[in-house]
């Protein structure tokens, strides 16, 4: 018996010496956060372009912002031509719906604003990384006039470094319809593939140089040629990378 009283004095004793924080019960964690809001932007091209005759700016780059599943995207690109012209100028206003890990479905509107004629387009494509994270891009449109169309981009970045990256990327159009309005002929209208080499001074911000080819391929090629345009080009880039 003196034994036992002895034990829980012993016990009472411990838990009087103990925090107050100690003695009270657990609360309760608070519920994790997964319907949070985020905003990314990433500028992947900013860049002069030298080479095959003419020069030439480019941009391309895209912004969202949603959580985890569900995302509003905003995609331009085009190219500054000189003397206040603006050549392949598009841009996208898309809902994004994460299907899997690795693929988002994307839907939306495209505008096809430049110096040429403006047209407007229902978007519907599949955005993600293949195995070995192989970047791509796949987007079906339909415009205003009745036409279709498709674009497919594939990109991939090659470590040398930590910060010295090799990037290999390539862009395709196709259309249904010619339309001497836009410059563009039936089936694969153009190419704009090339070749970068980037160095990540941050993970925020990359210049880089490298080499790029934009053509124009059968029907839309002969456009150009009879406009008095070259139909492609293989040139020096050189330009900045940036996201936030």
């Amino acid at each position: 018996m003196n034994i036992r009283w002895t034990i829980v004095g012993f016990a009472l004793s411990i838990a009087a010496s103990l925090p107050a924080a100690a003695q009270e019960p657990m609360l309760a964690m608070p519920p994790m956060m997964d319907n949070a809001v985020f905003v990314h932007g990433v500028v992947d091209q900013f860049e002069g372009r030298i080479g095959g005759g003419a020069t030439a700016f480019r941009w391309s780059g895209e912004a969202w912002v949603g959580g985890d599943r569900d995302k509003l995207w905003l995609k331009s690109e085009g190219f500054a031509l000189g003397r206040g012209r603006v050549g392949d100028g598009r841009h996208e206003f898309l809902y994004d719906r994460a299907i899997s890990t690795y693929v988002d479905l994307q839907a939306g509107v495209r505008t096809d604003a430049d110096s040429g004629t403006g047209r407007t387009w229902a978007a519907l494509g599949v955005e993600g990384l293949a195995p070995l994270f192989f970047k791509y891009e796949a987007t079906a449109y339909l415009s205003d006039r009745g036409h279709a169309a498709a674009h497919l981009a594939a990109s991939y970045d090659l470590l040398i470094t930590q910060r010295l990256i090799l990037q290999p990327l390539v862009e395709l159009n196709f259309y249904s319809k010619a339309d001497p309005g836009r410059g563009v002929g039936a089936g694969l209208s153009d190419i704009d593939a090339g070749l970068r080499l980037r160095y990540e001074i941050t993970r925020k911000f990359a210049p880089y140089i490298g080499i790029a080819y934009a053509g124009k391929i059968g029907e839309t090629a002969r456009m150009a040629r009879q406009a008095g345009e070259a139909s492609g080009s293989l040139q020096f880039v050189f330009g900045i990378r940036s996201w936030f």
